[in-house]
């Protein structure tokens, strides 16, 4: 389960920033350089805010260089592998790669992608309002839980992942991304593990996790999750395969 109750991530992110974000970091430019361009790309998207302590600009800026540039350090190889994915994938496959660095520097963004896909498992659809409800529960009625919760779900409908019902307020789902590559797959469950703070699950509950709503995985096998060396699989059961991360010692810093 996740530990600190800290939300992080709190404006509405363009998949398009995260994709010129990591493109600037691939090209081998350091992260004052990609900030600055970040600025520049920004400025008449996002004002500076002269009324509040961090103005949305820079906020947004903090979150992309987070997720792409400087994660925490544990999370260093778990992102290089990310890049690696997006050198040979397809523009319209990497939102997954994008999903699931998300996910684990920002762990609240994974719990708003957990409670909108098991409503959308359940009901097919939702309004913001259940979604809310659902993660006050967890994260305490405050204004910042709210705003954060709204935003990240406004991001889903950006990035595609949801779509608006002609009934205004409520959201469904359009078709899932079937990830075929299975080293895809294995890195994408280390993501749910990382963001749930499991050091270990039942492989049908990581595969089926709702956090991966927008992705369809499919059967995960051992030579799969072997395609991922810091994953280990055994069996609990006859029936029961258990897979879990390797170098966890102690809950990894990027839950908090």
């Amino acid at each position: 389960m996740r530990s600190k109750k800290t939300v992080g991530f709190s404006q509405r992110i363009r998949l398009e920033w995260l994709e010129y974000t990591a493109e600037q970091f691939l090209s081998g430019k350091t992260e004052k350089e990609i900030k600055s361009l970040l600025d520049e790309l920004l400025k008449n998207q996002l004002s500076i805010g002269h009324n509040t302590k961090r103005g949305a600009r820079e906020k947004a800026i903090s979150i992309l260089l987070k997720i792409w540039v400087t994660p925490p350090k544990h999370l260093r190889p778990f992102r290089d592998d990310a890049l690696k994915h997006l050198k040979r994938l397809s523009i319209d496959e990497r939102i997954s790669v994008h999903w699931g660095m998300t996910m684990t520097v920002y762990p609240f963004f994974g719990l708003v992608a957990e409670t909108a896909g098991r409503l959308l498992k359940l009901q097919g659809s939702f309004t913001p309002a259940q979604v809310l409800r659902r993660i006050k529960e967890q994260f305490g009625d405050r204004e910042t839980v709210t705003r954060a919760t709204r935003r990240i779900l406004r991001c889903f409908v950006d990035w595609g992942v949801l779509s608006d019902t002609e009934k205004k307020g409520i959201y469904q789902q359009p078709a899932a991304w079937s990830i075929k590559d299975k080293k895809l797959a294995a890195w994408l469950i280390e993501a749910v593990l990382i963001s749930g703070n499991f050091k270990q699950q039942l492989v049908s509950a990581v595969t089926q996790n709702p956090s991966l709503f927008p992705f369809d995985i499919g059967m995960i096998t051992y030579k799969d999750l072997e395609l991922n060396q810091r994953l280990e699989l055994f069996r609990q059961r006859v029936d029961e395969d258990i897979v879990m991360i390797k170098y966890w010692s102690s809950p990894p810093k990027c839950v908090n």
